[in-house]
């Protein structure tokens, strides 16, 4: 052994002096140009020593050498990929990629590079260990003084970690496969069946825990049909099942079969989407307890001996308690489940062991079973010895000036039953979450690219005014982003109105062209002579994004090429869809058909959730459809989808028809203030940094501001000298008294000062609107503030001169 360490120990040092006369070499990791050699690296020191500083791996190429090979990599980039410089310099960065690289992806990259401009792009890339990791990549060209290509700089960031929402959900899958696999009740998921009468006719089992033969005898049963398992199965089953299914309303209930010669106590609820038609199936074989209280009512002697026998062989905890309170007798599951002895429990009184929380309840099932009525299923939480609980399911049955009780432990089934829930409020706050994330993570790379690059020494105003643009653009992209999550969410503050359906959708014809190419030929379906009876009363500018959102949708769909048709008529009645039942009533429908690739199955169920998509990265946010989901939900309507795969898509968005009304005449833009002229307002805002903006803007556009910090103190400025202000601006979400009460306040106290209010949102106005006051929304703009600003100081003139 000693020969081999020494020779390791000399290798070893062999290794760190070829290391050593490396970084020699190397130095900073540059690859300096040889004479002649053409290339722009001389000149860029700046550029390469902040690289070199920075904590985000990034590397320089250099694309008027052959093959643009990396001429640069900083120290961060080598940890990242585990290659030292020597390793990187003078390789085209293709080599960090490998076999499971998507070749879309390195297009992406090539055709950014051709086209010498900035792409975003997330690649599989590998270690030098040949570990892959996901790697968000930020390519950018530099150009000099002139406008010629210097270098491309690019940046690494590994989000590897930010994908691993799948393993914590196997995690969550695993824990639940354990209490599945271990609890003693028969568990099941079914899948319901129903005929074209909307009539349950068969259930299948999707899944089954190893009690469910134990419990039901049947055996083999996960992927089969009940009517195969059991024939001549009683009608009762497949219609509660099916009830379940369709409304969502758990059950919980004793019943015997005929054809499976057993009683059990079932408790079922449904589990996934509505669409699935899926319920999930708790359940006990009680035959014997069944017998228990049947025995009861038989022959004396006969229920002496039934009652003694099944008192001493179950499980189950019984008790015989007086009306009084106390119990008389117990047997001898007290100790083998809790622990307790006979002699702690007789003599007792019902609510001695049970949890404080569930005293309340217990005492109520108390009054019902002494009042004479019988005791189903009430869960309360029952002491042990040890200081812990367990859920206890007690049925109780009055006889005389007692009552015979049973309870069985439920612990496990309660536990299986929260893991349920939890799983599936993970499952969605999970996805929601990571799609907001994403999306604003992509907005905010671009303002804060925007604003840094703002800061930059010496910045030509074309390319000044391009960053700014670029940050206002993405302000935009914001706010209809958070704007389709309010719809989603059936939050958003809707403007309904009373418009003509046919008229929004004959304008919408008109554009379609633009939005879907000449490729795709465009067919209007309208009725003939119902002009006047096509009235929805809706928000038509969500209405037109909406319609935007399907036409795009279909379009994505065909590919650019295809049949897209637009339809109106009157409906009588919406559908069966999402397990709510057929609608009837008087709507007016709106169809967007194509000829696209259509839609999986399997896909049918999630196309309205938030940020659902089947598109690639770039391509969509998964946002257009739920948006249409929301607004057609929040305006009494809904939304239903018809698609097989290679057969085309047809979407309906149904709205609850309304009678024609005088349509408002447009609205004027208000008069331009005089320089200087002074007009006073009052600024309502507790956020420090926004109330700051408005009064600064609002200055600069020649008002005379005072600002007060809650409604309160803007309440004690007008009664100090109403006279000084001409308009009120407020906020609507504040401490205390928000916008819209104060509003009304000052409205009754100075009906002659108007108000204008400002929200991004708030559930007083989700809920109750405005109440007239006048909106603005945020994000607003400078002229945006000053135009409502100016029409409501101009409206409250008019008004005055006409009420003189």
């Amino acid at each position: 052994m000693d020969p081999e360490i020494e020779r390791l120990r000399r290798r070893e040092r062999e290794l760190e002096d070829r290391v050593a006369r490396l970084e020699a070499q190397l130095g900073d990791g540059l690859r300096r140009p040889d004479r002649g050699q053409r290339t722009s690296a001389a000149s860029t020191d700046l550029l390469f020593t902040a690289a070199e500083k920075t904590r985000m791996p990034q590397i320089i190429t250099d694309p008027n050498q052959p093959d643009n090979p990396i001429v640069f990599a900083n120290r961060a980039f080598q940890n990242l990929c585990g290659y030292d410089a020597a390793e990187v310099i003078g390789r085209n960065c293709r080599f960090l990629q490998g076999p499971d690289t998507d070749p879309a992806d390195v297009a992406k990259v090539r055709d950014a590079i051709v086209a010498r401009r900035d792409v975003v792009v997330e690649i599989l890339n590998y270690h030098r260990d040949g570990t892959p990791f996901r790697n968000e990549l930020y390519v950018s060209p530099v150009f000099d003084a002139e406008g010629q290509l210097r270098y491309f700089f690019a940046s690494q960031l590994d989000v590897t970690r930010f994908r691993t929402t799948e393993g914590v959900l196997a995690e969550s899958e695993a824990r639940y496969r354990a209490l599945f696999d271990a609890v003693d009740s028969g568990f099941c998921v079914i899948e319901m069946r129903f005929d074209a009468d909307d009539r349950a006719v068969d259930y299948r089992f999707v899944e089954v825990n190893p009690a469910f033969a134990a419990q039901t005898g049947l055996h083999d049963a996960a992927g089969r049909w009940a009517s195969e398992l059991v024939p001549r199965l009683e009608r009762s089953w497949f219609d509660t099942y099916g009830a379940v299914a369709r409304t969502g309303q758990p059950v919980r209930f004793e019943s015997g079969s005929i054809a499976m010669g057993r009683w059990y106590d079932v408790h079922v609820l449904r589990v996934g989407d509505p669409e699935q038609h899926r319920v999930a199936i708790l359940f006990n074989d009680i035959t014997d307890r069944r017998r228990f209280e049947n025995h009861l009512e038989a022959t004396a002697q006969e229920q002496a001996n039934e009652r003694d026998m099944v008192w001493r062989a179950s499980r189950d905890l019984f008790v015989v308690c007086g009306r009084d309170g106390f119990f008389r007798k117990a047997n001898a599951a007290w100790t083998e489940m809790l622990g307790w002895e006979e002699t702690d429990v007789v003599g007792a009184r019902f609510d001695a062991f049970v949890h404080p929380d569930d005293r309340a309840e217990a005492a109520a099932a108390f009054e019902r079973v002494t009042g004479g009525l019988a005791l189903h299923d009430v869960d309360v939480r029952v002491r042990a010895r040890d200081g812990g609980h367990r859920w206890i399911s007690w049925n109780a049955i009055p006889r005389g000036d007692h009552f015979y009780a049973a309870g069985r432990n439920v612990t496990e089934r309660r536990a299986l039953e929260e893991q349920l829930r939890q799983s599936q409020k993970l499952e969605a706050v999970g996805q929601l979450t990571g799609g907001v994330a994403h999306d604003f993570n992509n907005l905010l790379t671009v303002i804060k690219s925007s604003t840094d690059l703002l800061k930059r020494p010496g910045l030509a105003e074309e390319r000044r005014l391009r960053y700014v643009g670029a940050i206002s653009d993405t302000v935009d992209r914001a706010a209809k982003l958070t704007g389709q999550l309010l719809a989603f969410a059936r939050r958003q503050a809707l403007r309904p109105e009373t418009f003509a359906a046919d008229r929004a959708v004959a304008a919408l014809a008109d554009m379609v062209g633009t939005l879907t190419g000449s490729r795709i030929r465009v067919e209007l379906g309208m009725p003939d002579g119902e002009q006047d009876d096509l009235h929805v009363n809706a928000d038509p500018s969500q209405f037109d994004t909406a319609l935007v959102n399907l036409v795009v949708n279909a379009r994505d769909a065909m590919d650019g090429e295809g049949r897209l048709r637009i339809g109106l008529r009157r409906a009588s009645r919406i559908p069966s869809v999402r397990a709510h039942p057929p609608r009837r009533g008087d709507f007016v429908a709106v169809t967007i058909s194509d000829t696209g690739a259509g839609i999986a199955r399997e896909n049918l169920e999630r196309i309205f959730e938030p940020f659902f998509t089947t598109k690639t990265v770039g391509q969509g946010t998964g946002l257009g459809l739920s948006q249409v989901f929301g607004f057609a939900k929040q305006s009494g309507g809904e939304i239903t989808v018809e698609s097989a795969l290679g057969e085309g898509t047809t979407f309906t968005l149904y709205l609850p028809r309304v009678g024609p009304s005088r349509a408002a005449g447009p609205v004027e833009e208000p008069e331009a203030l005089a320089e200087g002229h002074g007009t006073r307002v009052l600024v309502v805002e507790d956020n420090l940094d926004v109330g700051a903006f408005a009064e600064q803007a609002l200055r600069e556009l020649g008002y005379v501001t005072v600002w007060a910090k809650d409604a309160h103190q803007a309440l004690a400025e007008i009664e100090r000298d109403s006279s000084q202000f001409e308009v009120v601006f407020s906020d609507v979400v504040m401490p205390g008294m928000n916008g819209v009460e104060l509003a009304g306040e000052i409205r009754r106290r100075r009906p002659d000062i108007p108000v204008v209010l400002t929200s991004g949102y708030s559930d007083v106005l989700a809920a109750e609107g405005t109440h007239g006051f006048d909106l603005l929304r945020k994000p607003y703009s400078v002229a945006d503030l000053s135009r409502i600003l100016r029409r409501a100081v101009q409206d409250a003139c008019v008004g005055l001169r006409g009420g003189a």
